[in-house]
């Protein structure tokens, strides 16, 4: 297809942005935005020169791939329409809000041949892509996701809200099966756990401990490890990565520290992902973050969301 006609499904915080960028790229032509609340829809489309809907069906028969930014629990059902409809579909993380229906997406999309890719946008921040090429077998990860209360993803927790990204390049950059969890976490300013610790270790001896709050002062987006002879620090919104390593013993013998920093070309990893999804619906590459990737960040998230419950509940029960 020489145009892909897209559509955005949700314009709220992120869905807005999707919109956005779509409008803006060559090749692409933005059939409709669809909101439920009143105005909204209208309010984005305006400016975007598109159409507003109300309702997503009506984008039915209208478009050849659509970026679904709905609340978590509708992702599964709104996909699955669309890919029986021969529609390639873009759902942002988590992929869904239970691994069930996480499983329905992905066979839908096994059925119809087309493209399913997650919403994992950390994955396409250049600084991440530098540090792919430089990581093997890596022994500790320390993730700090802080951010400011918003009232946006209310529904669900900070586990699958913030925490997941990480879970999401760490489980990359193992590539070993998780053997234990220990998480806690406790609700702060809504019903839902609004910060949360897990230390993660996996089969091959790696150890993550990965801590995620939506409630804090600042906003810190930072991922370290080491790893034999080396240490690295990558800061998500700076997009650079530092690196320490081990040099030539100096005049006394003693080893030295050598330090060198990535800093790859800026972009905007939301740009980068829609990018690779509408190359991957033209069939010009791979999709970047398939279904069972995403699967695979939701089932680490949901057991670490289990054992933050269970914690929390326990130390309720002590007062």
């Amino acid at each position: 297809m020489s145009t892909v006609r897209v559509g955005v499904i949700g314009v709220g915080a992120l869905g807005q942005h999707h919109a956005r960028v779509y409008a803006t790229m060559p090749g692409v032509e933005l059939v409709g935005v669809v909101d439920t609340r009143p105005g909204r829809a209208e309010e984005i489309a305006r400016p975007l020169s598109t159409k507003a809907y109300a309702d997503y069906r009506d984008l039915i028969g209208r478009v050849d791939a659509v970026s679904i930014a709905t609340p978590t629990v509708l992702h599964a059902e709104i996909g699955e329409q669309f890919l029986e409809q021969g529609v390639n579909v873009l759902v942002e993380k988590p992929i869904s809000h239970s691994l069930e229906a996480a499983d329905r997406l992905i066979l839908a999309a096994w059925k119809s041949g087309r493209t399913l890719q997650v919403g994992h946008s950390e994955r396409f921040n250049p600084a991440v892509k530098a540090l792919r090429e430089i990581v093997h077998r890596p022994r500790f990860f320390e993730t700090h996701r802080m951010g400011l209360f918003a009232p946006r993803s209310l529904d669900i927790d900070v586990v699958l809200d913030l925490m997941i990204h990480d879970l999401d390049i760490i489980s990359l950059l193992v590539g070993s099966p998780v053997a234990q969890i220990n998480a806690v976490g406790i609700a702060i300013l809504t019903k839902r756990i609004d910060i949360a610790n897990a230390r993660i270790q996996f089969a091959d001896g790696c150890v993550a401990n990965v801590t995620a709050s939506r409630v804090s002062m600042e906003k810190i987006r930072k991922l370290r490890l080491f790893q034999l002879a080396e240490y690295i620090s990558l800061d998500y919104t700076r997009q650079d990565v530092a690196v320490f390593s081990l040099g030539s013993p100096g005049p006394s013998g003693t080893p030295q520290v050598v330090s060198r920093r990535l800093t790859p070309p800026r972009q905007e990893p939301l740009e980068e992902e829609l990018r690779a999804f509408l190359k991957a619906t033209r069939g010009e590459g791979p999709v970047e973050c398939t279904g069972e990737e995403g699967r695979r960040a939701l089932e680490l998230a949901l057991r670490i969301l289990v054992q933050a419950e269970a914690a929390q509940a326990l130390e309720f029960d002590r007062h």
